[in-house]
C-alpha cells in the first residue's frame, strides 16, 4: 500500500480490514485499494453527527459486507457509495475509473436518497418504488443498502431523537422485512433490535433485564442441553456441531408487547442449533431429541421439505427439558446453515454451481411481484400500506392441488391465493375449498392447507368490490382495482363522480357550475390526470380515496375558491403592557385581562403541554396545543398574527382537562372491553366512547377521558398500548 496515507489523529478501520482482503484471492485489492484512496480524499473534509471523519462510513459498510462474503464489486460500490451524492465525482468519472458493474451499484444507491416530493407519503412510496426498482436490475444495490442503514442505526445515538425514530420505524417497516426476505437473518435480527432500542427503551430495558437476570441460569441450562444432546448425537454421525443461543430482543418483544404474553410464556428464548452433514442425519437427529425430550404438541415445523421463498431450510421443534424448561431445536445440514445466515449473499459466499442462478430467480419473484402490484397503484400513501403489508415476516404456506407451494402474508384469505395463482384465476374465481370443502370468501389460509379455487368462465363474471375489504395483499388490491379499471370504466366515473360530490356536500364545498368544472380540474390536475373523468374514474374503482384527499381539497377550496366574507369589526381587548389573566382552566394569558378562555376541541391541550392562545373576534380566546395542525409553525408568518398571544399554565391550579383519543386495534371479541376495564382499573374517567369497525379486519374506538397532566396523559397511552390487538393510538385533531 505505498500509495494509500492514512491520518495518524485516527483509525478509520481500513488498514486491518485492507490486511484482510488481501489474504482472499476472491478480491482484486488494488482495485479496493484504488477506490479507498478515491473515497478518502473526497470525503476529506466532511464528518458525521458524531463528529468522525466521513471516511468511517464507507470503510464500516465495506467491512460488513465483507463480512458476509459479498464480491469485489459490491466492496467497491460500498467504499463509494457517498461520492456521487456528496461530492464532485460524477457517476461517468466512477465508471471510466472502475467500469459499468461499480457504477450501475453505486447509481443505485445514490438514486435512493435523491427524492424532491411534496409530501412525506410521497417521498416514503417513491423511496420504496425506487428501492424495488434498483433490486430488480441488481440485486447488490438493496444488500449494500441494508448494510448501509445497518451502519447508521449502530451509531444513530448521535441523531437527534425525532429522526432516531422516524429511522427507526422505516428500517422495522421495510428494512428488516427486506433483510428477512432475502434470508440474511443477522442483519435482519440486529436492525430489528436497534430499532426497538429507540422506539420502545423502556420495553427494551424490561427485557434486557429479565434476560439478565435469567442470564447465568440461562447459560448453566444451555451448557447442560447442549452437552446431554452431544453425548447422544456425535457417537452416531461425523462432523456435528452444536450451538446455543438466546432468542433477540425484538423476537422477545412482538410476543411480550405486541401478543399479549407473559415473559414465561414464550417457548424459545433458549434455542439449541444441531449442524450436520446430510438431510438424513438431521431426520435422524431429529429422532434422537425427540426420544430425549418431551415434545410440545403443535410445535413442530419441517421446512426442509417445505422451505421458505428465502430460501430457508431447517427442522423446527420445540420441547421440555426435563426440569420442565422449554427450549426449541434447530436442525439442519451445513449448506442449509449457510443458506439461512446468508441468505442471497451466499451466492456470492459460496458458489450455488448448476441451478444457482434459477434458485436466486426464484427467491426474488416477491420483488417483480412487488413491483407490479406498485405500478397499479396511484396513492402514494396505499403504496407504502401496500408494501408493508406484503413484506410482513409472518408468512403462511398453502399448497395448491398439484403439490405447488404458494407463500402469503398471514392473515390472508383464499382470494389472495387466488390472485398469487394469476391474475385470471382470480378474477373468473367464484368459490373456493380448502382440504375439499367448500369455505366463504373471507376463510384465512393456513401453512399446511390445501386449496382449490373454483372459477366460472361466464360472460360478465368478475370480482366484486367488496373484495377489495377482504383481501390482505397488496398484490390481490391492485389486480382487482386493475380489473375495474379497465373492464368498467363508464360505471367508474358515474360511482366516482357521485362519491366525489358527496364528499365536498358534506365538507361545505359549494360552488357554481363553471367554478365548479375549473376547481375538480385543478384538483384533478394536482393528482396528475389530465381529465376530470379520468380523476372520477379513478376514485370509482379505488384507486384514489376522496376521503384522504379532502384536508387538500378544503386547503385549497379555503384559499382560492371560497367567497370572501365581510369581516366584523375587531374586539376591543383590555390589552395591558404588564397584565396577565388567570382562567379556571388554569391558564396565564400575558397581556390580557378578563377574557373569557376556553380550550381548543380540535387538539384539547392538557396541563404541562405547550400551549398558545388565539383571539376570536367577539367570543375571546381559544387555547392550543402548540402543535396542533390549526397553528403555524411560524406566527410571524401567519395572514394575522397579531391575534395569536403567549400563555402557559399555571403551575398552582390542579386543572381537570379532557383529551380524546383514537385507539387502532385487531377487531377481535373483547377489545372494547379490555381497553375500558383497563380505563376502570387505572381510575380513569371515561366521559364517552364511540367503536366501530374499520378497514382489513381493524377497529377504531376513540373516547374522551378526563386528564390532569401531561404526564398523566401518558401514562394512561402507555397502558392501551399493553391492550392485546391495539397497534396505533394518537391524539384525535392534533
Amino acid at each position: 500500500m505505498s500509495d494509500t496515507v492514512y491520518n495518524e489523529e485516527y483509525d478509520d478501520g481500513f488498514k486491518a480490514f485492507f490486511e484482510e482482503v488481501k489474504k482472499n484471492p476472491q478480491y482484486d485489492y488494488k482495485k479496493i485499494e484504488k477506490a479507498y484512496n478515491l473515497a478518502r480524499d473526497a470525503h476529506k473534509n466532511q464528518r458525521r453527527r458524531s463528529g468522525e471523519p466521513y471516511i468511517m462510513h464507507p470503510v464500516a459498510v465495506a467491512k460488513i459486507l465483507f463480512s458476509f462474503g459479498m464480491d469485489n464489486e459490491c466492496i467497491i460500490g460500498a467504499l463509494l457509495h457517498d461520492v456521487v451524492e456528496d461530492t464532485e465525482y460524477n457517476i461517468d468519472y466512477i465508471k471510466r475509473e472502475f467500469g459499468d458493474e461499480v457504477a450501475l451499484l453505486v447509481d443505485g444507491v445514490t438514486k435512493l436518497g435523491q427524492i424532491p416530493l411534496s409530501t412525506r407519503e410521497e417521498v416514503q412510496a417513491e423511496n420504496i418504488r425506487k428501492m424495488f426498482i434498483a433490486m430488480n436490475e441488481d440485486i447488490r444495490v438493496i444488500i449494500i443498502k441494508l448494510c448501509d442503514r445497518l451502519h447508521n442505526m449502530r451509531t444513530a445515538k448521535f441523531w437527534p431523537e425525532y429522526k432516531q425514530r422516524e429511522k427507526s420505524l422505516e428500517t422495522l417497516e421495510i428494512y428488516a422485512p427486506i433483510a428477512h426476505r432475502l434470508g440474511i437473518r443477522p442483519i435482519k435480527e440486529e436492525l430489528e433490535d436497534l430499532a426497538i432500542y429507540y422506539l420502545d427503551p423502556i420495553a427494551y430495558k424490561e427485557i434486557e433485564k429479565n434476560l439478565s437476570m435469567k442470564k447465568e441460569q440461562g447459560e448453566k441450562f444451555l451448557k447442560d442441553i447442549t452437552q446431554q444432546i452431544s453425548d447422544k448425537i456425535t457417537p452416531v454421525m461425523d462432523h456435528v456441531q452444536i450451538t446455543s443461543r438466546v432468542k433477540s430482543v425484538h423476537g422477545i418483544f412482538r410476543k411480550v408487547y405486541i401478543k399479549g404474553k407473559n415473559f414465561e410464556q414464550i417457548f424459545d428464548i433458549y434455542a439449541v442449533r444441531i449442524i450436520v452433514d446430510s438431510m438424513i442425519d438431521c431426520y435422524n437427529a431429529l429422532g434422537i431429541v425427540h426420544d430425549m425430550f418431551q415434545p410440545i404438541p403443535g410445535r413442530f415445523k419441517d421446512y426442509i421439505s417445505m422451505p421458505k421463498p428465502n430460501m430457508y431450510q431447517s427442522l423446527h421443534t420445540t420441547v421440555l427439558s426435563k426440569s420442565g424448561i422449554p427450549f426449541e431445536i434447530q436442525i439442519r445440514t451445513w449448506e442449509m446453515h449457510r443458506t439461512a445466515e446468508y441468505g442471497i449473499a451466499a451466492h456470492w459466499k459460496y458458489k450455488l454451481g448448476k441451478g444457482g442462478k434459477d434458485r436466486m430467480d426464484n427467491q426474488l419473484e416477491w420483488v417483480h411481484r412487488i413491483l407490479e402490484a406498485g405500478n397499479e397503484t396511484e396513492n402514494a400513501e396505499e403504496l407504502v400500506q401496500n408494501i408493508k403489508g406484503d413484506l410482513s415476516v409472518e408468512e403462511v404456506y398453502v399448497f395448491t392441488p398439484r403439490g405447488d407451494v404458494k407463500s402469503l402474508p398471514k392473515g390472508s384469505t383464499v382470494i389472495d391465493f387466488a390472485y398469487a395463482i394469476h391474475s385470471e384465476v382470480g378474477n373468473k374465481m367464484v368459490g373456493a375449498k380448502v382440504n375439499g370443502k367448500i369455505v366463504n370468501l373471507d376463510y384465512q389460509v393456513k401453512t399446511g392447507e390445501i386449496v382449490e379455487i373454483l372459477t366460472s368462465n361466464q360472460q360478465g363474471k368478475g370480482p366484486s368490490r367488496d373484495w377489495l375489504n377482504i383481501v390482505k395483499t397488496g398484490e390481490s388490491r391492485s389486480k382487482i382495482r386493475s380489473w375495474f379499471k379497465k373492464e368498467k370504466r363508464e360505471e367508474n366515473i358515474i360511482n366516482g363522480r357521485n362519491e366525489v360530490e358527496r364528499e365536498l356536500k358534506r365538507n361545505f364545498i359549494r360552488l357554481d357550475s363553471e367554478q365548479y368544472e375549473k376547481f375538480l380540474k385543478r384538483i384533478a390536475q394536482r393528482q396528475h390526470f389530465e381529465e376530470i373523468d379520468d380523476f372520477y374514474a379513478a376514485v370509482g374503482y379505488g384507486g384514489i380515496q376522496i376521503t384522504r384527499l379532502m384536508p387538500g381539497i378544503k386547503d385549497e377550496y379555503n384559499r382560492n375558491w371560497k367567497p370572501k366574507e365581510t369581516a366584523p369589526p375587531k374586539p376591543v381587548l383590555n390589552i395591558e403592557e404588564n397584565t396577565s389573566s388567570k382562567n379556571s382552566n388554569g391558564v396565564v394569558v400575558e397581556g390580557i385581562d378578563n377574557c373569557l378562555i376556553k380550550m381548543a376541541r380540535c387538539c384539547s391541550p392538557v396541563p404541562g403541554e405547550p400551549i398558545i392562545g388565539f383571539i376570536n373576534r367577539g367570543t375571546g380566546l381559544t387555547v392550543h396545543r402548540r402543535d396542533c395542525v390549526n397553528v403555524p409553525a411560524d406566527i410571524s408568518l401567519s395572514s394575522e398574527p397579531e391575534r395569536w398571544v403567549k400563555c402557559h399554565w399555571d403551575g398552582n391550579v390542579e386543572v381537570e382537562a379532557r383529551s380524546t383519543i383514537d385507539v387502532y386495534a385487531i377487531d377481535r371479541d373483547g377489545v372494547v372491553l379490555d381497553i375500558t376495564t383497563k380505563m376502570a382499573n387505572a381510575h380513569v374517567k371515561i366521559h364517552s366512547i364511540n367503536a366501530r369497525p374499520i378497514n382489513e379486519g381493524n377497529c377504531l374506538t376513540t373516547m374522551t377521558v378526563s386528564v390532569n397532566s401531561k404526564e398523566h396523559l401518558e401514562s394512561i397511552l402507555k397502558l392501551l398500548r399493553k391492550v392485546d390487538g391495539v397497534y396505533h393510538i394518537e391524539r384525535s385533531g392534533g
